[in-house]
């Protein structure tokens, strides 16, 4: 019987691969031929493992392949360095330090925490779903432009049958069956962040990371980047080789998601949660990856602060990121395209249309526009914020939970946000993180502030 491990056998890595290479220039012709004409697939288009596992023979070509791949040069190196003191050279505007503390109010970090959980609920159903099943399923139920839960109740057999929840979250993630936050990635991660700080405080290093989720995270709970990231740990790669060995998801959303705690416990310091989000990011993501979570721990630290509002954010979030990379070139479309379009469907189709084909729904780059252009059309609306994100597609529950962080920053107070978004999540988190399980979002905002006290 054959283990269907996804995202880390070789045979589908090299697809990916294929795809990044495209993507960052890299001039891979050659290994693209030899994989097809040796009987080699495509990556999976939305799953994580094909099916049936390859041949003994094609896998050892698999292994080879990555590795060549790994040393062919990429002509955007130079406008997309990894290192923190590159970025930095790199961006003009780089923010200065804070000499004093700002401190944020354990009702604002509170306000974050539930709108981090609310926007990732409202995407776990429909999560892997194409746009145009999203709009059916939303439209069927009177629900668009997106404003509650997803329902099931009363829709088309033939819709259903046609576009099928995610299986995993349906049974959990439904209006009609909600009942507390369920388990989820999106919040683990800044479980496991809390805990870091918690444990090694802000010198933490990138290595202490890797022991942390090697003592405390099931290899089963990790995806994509995280997952090939634990592997190269468990074979005993050092960080920051972690991130690149065989790592075709290095600049998917992964490090984007775990950077909330690092801007929340950072208020109005955006260049010095940039830089501990860096130290987070690096286990497991390069360039781009990187920068999503830069880019979002920064943003976050300016709203944590209360000195601006969105679109400030999204522009402190900016002059973290190289300006010639693609991911600040993917943000300021995504802030164009909200601008130009008074219907935020025509914005997203925009999106779509720039990614759709060459991106997978996983890679940071698409997604960050679609998180950039919803926050810009929401105007800082908590409601509007959560909904444009998720209603945009990708990866629905991730832009959900960011934009929904950024939006409670905002808001400013558990109160200010709506209880319809709030009320069934009844204070309660789901979490295989030893020691999280069933905890309330009141006692995770005081856990924050602990640490942002923290000298």
């Amino acid at each position: 019987m054959n283990v269907r491990l996804t995202w880390v056998q070789p045979e589908d890595l090299v697809g990916h691969e294929l795809r990044q290479a495209a993507q960052d220039g890299r001039d891979a012709r050659d290994v693209e031929r030899r994989w097809y004409e040796a009987g080699g697939a495509p990556a999976p288009e939305r799953a994580g493992a094909s099916e049936p596992p390859a041949p003994p023979r094609l896998r050892a070509l698999a292994e080879g392949l990555l590795d060549e791949l790994a040393a062919l040069p990429s002509p955007l190196a130079d406008d997309e360095p990894t290192g923190l003191e590159e970025i930095r050279a790199a961006c003009p505007r780089w923010p200065a330090t804070r000499t004093e503390p700002v401190l944020v109010e354990p009702d604002r970090l509170h306000a974050a925490w539930l709108g981090r959980a609310a926007g990732c609920l409202l995407g776990k159903p429909v999560e892997k779903l194409p746009l145009a099943g999203i709009r059916a399923l939303a439209g069927a139920a009177g629900n668009w432009p997106l404003s509650t839960w997803f329902t099931a109740e009363g829709l088309p057999a033939d819709l259903l049958a046609a576009y099928p929840w995610n299986r995993r979250s349906a049974p959990t993630s439904l209006a009609e069956n909600i009942d507390g936050m369920p388990e989820d990635d999106d919040l683990n991660h800044p479980l496991l962040t809390l805990r870091l700080l918690r444990r090694h405080g802000r010198s933490f290093t990138t290595a202490d990371l890797g022991r942390l989720w090697l003592e405390e995270v099931p290899a089963g709970r990790v995806f994509t980047a995280e997952r090939v990231a634990y592997r190269n740990l468990l074979d005993g790669r050092e960080p920051p080789g972690t991130a690149r060995y065989r790592n075709p998801f290095r600049e998917w959303i992964g490090a984007q998601i775990r950077a909330d705690v690092h801007g929340w416990t950072h208020p109005g310091d955006p260049a010095a949660a940039a830089a501990q989000a860096h130290r987070d990011a690096v286990l497991t993501h390069t360039a781009n990856g990187v920068y999503g979570a830069m880019f979002t721990a920064a943003a976050l630290a300016e709203a944590a602060g209360g000195e601006t509002d969105v679109h400030g954010c999204l522009a402190v979030g900016l002059r973290v990121v190289p300006p010639r990379s693609r991911y600040a070139r993917a943000v300021r479309l995504g802030i164009e395209a909200a601008h130009g379009a008074p219907d935020f469907d025509q914005a997203v189709d925009r999106l779509h249309a720039t990614y759709g084909d060459t991106h997978h729904w996983v890679h940071v780059l698409p997604n960050a526009a679609l998180l950039a252009a919803a926050l810009t059309h929401a105007d800082g609306d908590f409601g509007r914020s959560i909904g444009c994100a998720v209603s945009g597609g990708w990866d629905t529950d991730s832009n959900g939970a960011t934009a929904g962080s950024l939006a409670g920053l905002l808001a400013g107070r558990p109160t200010a946000l709506p209880a319809g978004w709030t009320a069934p999540l009844k204070n309660r988190l789901a979490s295989s993180v030893p020691g999280f399980d069933s905890v309330g979002f009141d006692t995770l905002a005081d856990l924050t502030y602990q640490e942002v006290l923290r000298p």
